[in-house]
């Protein structure tokens, strides 16, 4: 991590063990530590995603060895962007965070064919992502 990231983002959806595992896992690939990354899940999963796994290993970016993890209020207020995916309801607001809602078809149950296009729609929007952040600090 350098000294002050840029911002935090924090991915959610619900069981945390497909789509804001990959995006944490592009975000973090991407932006290096010149962003903070975290990810949670209102109802977070056993393991992450195999499929999901699977197809980001094929591109370079390793997410086998992440654990799903409990949404907390903590990590929300920690966190200058919150990026759902799909939590509805369960995803606390507080005031002063940027929100965006990434509507993306869920990958559970999938086979990784079908997960390909999920990671390439969360690539693009990682990268979008990222220069808006970048844009925000230099305006």
């Amino acid at each position: 991590m350098s000294a002050t990231p840029l911002a935090s983002v924090l991915f959610v959806c619900v069981h945390n063990a497909g789509r804001s595992q990959m995006a944490a896992g592009f975000l973090s690939r991407l932006a290096g530590d010149r962003i903070e990354v975290r990810s949670a899940g209102s109802i977070p999963g056993e393991q992450v995603n195999p499929a999901a796994v699977e197809a980001m290993r094929e591109i370079g970016v390793d997410i086998a060895g992440r654990q799903p993890k409990l949404l907390t209020t903590e990590a929300v207020q920690a966190s200058d962007y919150v990026i759902t995916m799909g939590c509805g309801d369960a995803c606390p607001v507080f005031p002063g965070k940027k929100y965006l809602d990434w509507a993306l078809e869920d990958p559970a149950g999938k086979g990784v064919e079908s997960v390909r296009p999920i990671r390439d729609e969360i690539k693009a929007r990682v990268e979008n992502l990222i220069s808006e952040i970048d844009a925000r600090q230099k305006a």
